[in-house]
């Protein structure tokens, strides 16, 4: 028994969970770190355990002792492994705490519990005892969903903000809780036929304009929208409707809040203690210490508890750009280079490479998503061949062109032909996911639909046009909330999308367009089988800058479609195309169709004739709406 007769010695670890601990390679400290009900010598209560090495002492306090640090002190490890634990006896779940920490300075600070399961509701920051117990339904999903999460199949992901997508329409400051949000969400998705949700942070941040980038509970679901098990049933439900859900995931800065990780027992624990290592000026926050394997531990942990307690299919890793170089964002002189003088942060490459190892181990059927914008090599190849092993990464590059482009007047289009072609330069460089992502309608861009030029009518067109060109183009998709009905609004993360416009034709006529691009991209072989590989693509003509016409083929092993976009609103009638074989053309979509509140330049059976053009020996005359894109292919 300790001198402190409130709290009673007991542990998780064992030597080797140490050993691993303090090797960088314990991968699942969820399981031992944080809090846990338990039954220790018959008595019902909860362990606690924390990393503060630098700590003189450490207390647990709360409602149930008054917050008096003096009470319940935890003890250290005898192993020098900086953890202090030990088990009270009659506390459960629902308990409020804190960890008060005697610092070597002399002067006591509270944390919260940087693997606490739930917190208390912001602008209270307290760690809550609970647990992550559920009984999931979902294993019909997860017995099949090796093939959804696949690199070979559809991969079309709503981009979601949960503090934004919809709020109680009668009180616009109540967000919807993750239950309510099921309601609607799901059917939703799976009427706009998207295969996979992306949710913006849901991890507990205090600071709501940050839209959950600034973590400071990383093992928490955030309580603004209920707690661990309101968010696995959102999950399972999108499971139930296989729907894959992807979290966005920040393991490359946390804020300075002083409940939070920052200086956590009084030193520069989680972070550097030099501020040109430790320090993002962007964000005013506080980068990991990636070479210790302490963090390295609980990072990678992390990112497996997300996939292993809450069945997420994928993780998006944020700001990897930031990450991988020292210098980034940062002027000469405010950065150390690496051991060799280089300006390639070494300690994240190996923890990234370790993380995609580790993850494709343990959950071999989802997937990794790095946004990152500059041209590392390899960031999606397997680490075997050098590569960092994501398994997808975002086209930024295809992104900037491609708004560059459409946001140009049609008149205009014609001497820039090639910066709309030349993705497919390095397009099959990595499995790149293409994203219209919120980062797009935010601080002054405007919405996508607000970009277009010309009338309404013209807007509208432009928006189904650049759909069309993304849902052709090589790669998976990401569309960001608001974007499938043309929001004419820039996002405001304090208020809900403007649902009321989904009653005009013209924003209707979006919705129904992505439906049926997305059924087409599911159903279509030849627009997935090789998405990421160059044999899966051809241009058949980029001449025709006059016209501001682009022509080019999708192709599997045993499909092809031919896909042709008219970047002006001028309506070409007989427009002349070479094909490769004799017999008749279908028309399989038409974004001009008069559902989706285009002009209705439709074309029929196109019967191809004996003639040689584009390198082919027959042809065939279409009609070629205006700001259109038309997807055919030989009819069996």
């Amino acid at each position: 028994m300790s001198d402190n007769q409130n709290v009673l010695p007991h542990s998780l670890f064992t030597d080797f969970d140490i050993h691993l601990f303090k090797s960088g390679k314990h991968f699942k400290l969820y399981e031992k770190m944080g809090s846990h009900v338990l039954t220790h010598e018959n008595q019902k209560g909860t362990l606690f355990s924390v990393w503060a090495p630098n700590a003189n002492a450490v207390s647990v306090i709360g409602n149930f002792n008054g917050w008096n640090k003096e009470s319940h002190k935890l003890m250290p490890r005898w192993d020098h492994s900086g953890i202090w634990e030990g088990f009270i006896p009659g506390l459960e779940n629902g308990e409020v705490y804190k960890y008060a920490i005697d610092t070597k300075h002399g002067e006591w600070i509270e944390k919260a519990d940087p693997y606490a399961l739930m917190w208390e509701l912001p602008p209270r920051t307290a760690s809550i005892v609970w647990d992550t117990y559920y009984e999931w339904e979902d294993k019909d999903w997860l017995a099949k969903r090796k093939n959804k999460n696949s690199l070979k199949s559809a991969y079309s992901v709503y981009e979601v903000h949960l503090g934004s997508w919809k709020r109680d329409p009668a009180d616009n400051d109540r967000r919807l809780t993750y239950r309510e949000i099921a309601r609607d969400l799901v059917p939703y998705v799976k009427e706009l036929g998207f295969t996979h949700v992306e949710f913006m942070p849901v991890m507990q941040h205090p600071f709501e304009p940050s839209w959950g980038y600034q973590v400071t509970g990383y093992y928490a679901a955030a309580s603004q929208f209920g707690n661990p098990q309101d968010l696995m049933f959102l999950i399972e439900e999108l499971h139930k409707n296989d729907i894959g859900v992807i979290l966005d995931w920040v393991p490359s800065h946390f804020p300075g809040d002083q409940h939070g990780l920052y200086r956590f027992d009084g030193s520069a624990l989680y972070e550097h203690e030099n501020p040109l290592e430790g320090y993002h000026p962007d964000w005013k926050s506080y980068i990991f210490n990636y070479g210790r394997y302490e963090v390295r531990s609980f990072l990678i942990s992390n990112a497996l508890f997300w996939l292993d307690r809450f069945h997420v299919d994928g993780l998006r890793v944020d700001a990897v750009a930031s990450m991988l170089y020292r210098d980034y964002s940062r002027k000469e002189g405010e950065w150390i280079p690496n051991q060799f003088g280089g300006r390639e942060n070494l300690e994240v490459i190996s923890l990234l490479k370790e993380l995609n190892e580790e993850v494709y181990k343990q959950f071999p059927d989802t997937q990794t998503i790095a946004e990152e914008s500059t041209a590392f090599p390899g960031v999606s190849r397997p680490t075997f061949s050098g590569g960092l092993g994501f398994g997808m990464k975002w086209m930024m590059g295809w992104m900037n062109d491609t708004l560059s482009y459409f946001e140009k007047d049609p008149a205009y289009r014609r001497h820039h032909q090639n910066d709309i072609t030349f993705s497919t330069v390095y397009a099959f460089s990595e499995n790149f996911m293409l994203p219209l992502s919120h980062d797009e309608v935010v601080y002054g861009k405007g919405s996508l639909l607000d970009k277009m030029p010309g009338d309404e009518w013209q807007q509208f067109a432009n928006l189904r046009l650049l759909y069309t060109y993304m849902f052709t183009h090589p790669g998976a998709k990401l569309i960001f909330m608001g974007g499938e009905f043309g929001q004419r609004a820039e996002w405001n993360f304090q208020y809900s999308l403007d649902w009321h416009e989904m009653e005009k034709p013209l924003n209707k006529g979006v919705s129904k367009l992505l439906a049926k691009l997305n059924n087409l991209y599911k159903t279509e072989s030849a627009l997935t089988e090789y998405q990421f590989e160059g044999k899966g693509f051809s241009w058949l003509d980029t001449s025709d800058n006059e016209n501001s016409v682009l022509y080019y083929k999708r192709k599997s092993d045993d499909e092809e479609v031919f896909v042709i976009l008219n970047m002006t609103p001028v309506p070409r009638e007989n427009y002349e195309i070479g094909v490769p074989k004799s017999g008749t053309y279908i028309e399989v979509f038409n974004s001009d169709n008069g559902d989706f509140g285009g002009s209705n330049i439709t074309n029929g059976k196109m019967k191809a004739s004996k003639k040689e053009l584009h390198g082919m020996d027959y042809s065939i005359s279409i009609n070629l709406p205006p700001l259109a894109g038309v997807i055919f292919k030989h009819q069996k």
